[in-house]
């Protein structure tokens, strides 16, 4: 049998056995490398198989003796400890493989060529920001409808009430697709009808001069989790005041960097005359 101390000090030997027996058919191997990995051979239905249990020193002498000792109680109830092994593993790759996260993954995929590219990507950065972290690591068949509620609400405790309404019916899109490809039986989100708080579409909220100092903080911060392109269009917009059409159409063509110039042309501007706009005329200048 081999002692603590056997183990510490084996090294490699390219003339020797590299295999130093414990009994039992436990071993410690140790490889060109001097890694040393614990294996145990044994047979079941006659044929000859090897088990290993992990590397040494991360599983000391005595660990590796209960894991030989269980797996030799596995052999006399009847039971290969290898098969029982990669079972458990098809298992656990099974559930990773029906978790919401992959589900929804997958139904974006499939559907994202009906959108237009930026609406895609909006869809899969809010089920990345607000619903993979609550839930998408768990098995889609076994999420229950307070846990996507939950997740809803904190989209609702930003003010967002829109995205929660949207966050809800791309879960839904996600659990209806979840039971066609048979990874579950129901959309839970049908349950949550009504649960959410009531949202009435109007104009546009105004900013107070008095708020604008906390406003730029909040953007430079980032607290509303944009894109970097949103941020960037949102002080460009404070610093030149013109239509959110006319910044998110415009062409880099339009832009003089040299120059700090960006000259509209007059077929995308409302009163179809040519804008121009300069680093030395800007408003806050």
């Amino acid at each position: 049998m081999l002692t603590n101390l056997d183990c510490k000090n084996a090294s490699y030997n390219p003339a020797g056995n590299n295999k130093l027996a414990d009994g039992g058919g436990l071993y410690l191997h140790v490889m060109p490398s001097n890694a040393k990995i614990w294996r145990q051979k044994y047979r079941f239905n006659g044929k000859e198989n090897t088990l290993t249990h992990g590397p040494y020193p991360l599983i000391p002498l005595a660990e590796a003796r209960e894991k030989r000792d269980a797996a030799k109680k596995m052999l006399i109830s009847g039971i290969d400890p290898a098969a029982l092994r990669e079972e458990a593993k098809e298992a656990k790759a099974k559930i990773v493989a029906t978790t919401f996260e992959l589900v929804a993954r997958e139904w974006h995929e499939l559907h994202k060529d009906r959108w237009t590219s930026g609406h895609a990507q909006d869809i899969l950065h809010r089920l990345e920001m607000d619903i993979f972290t609550e839930i998408g690591q768990l098995p889609i068949s076994e999420i229950k409808p307070m846990q996507v509620l939950a997740a809803l609400r904190l989209i609702e405790q930003r003010g967002a009430f829109e995205m929660a309404r949207r966050s809800m019916q791309y879960c839904g899109q996600i659990f209806r697709y979840g039971v066609i490809t048979e990874r579950c039986d129901r959309d839970v989100t049908v349950e949550l009808r009504g649960a959410l708080k009531p949202f009435k579409k109007g104009h546009y909220a105004a900013l107070d001069p008095d708020d604008l100092p906390e406003f730029l903080k909040d953007i430079e911060r980032n607290n509303a989790r944009l894109y970097p392109q949103t941020r960037n269009a949102i002080q460009l917009l404070m610093l030149t005041f013109v239509r959110t059409s006319e910044l998110i159409e415009a062409t880099w063509d339009e832009f003089n960097i040299d120059r700090a110039e960006w000259i509209i042309p007059a077929e995308r501007m409302k009163m179809r005359r040519p804008h121009k706009r300069s680093a030395n005329k800007l408003p806050f200048t």
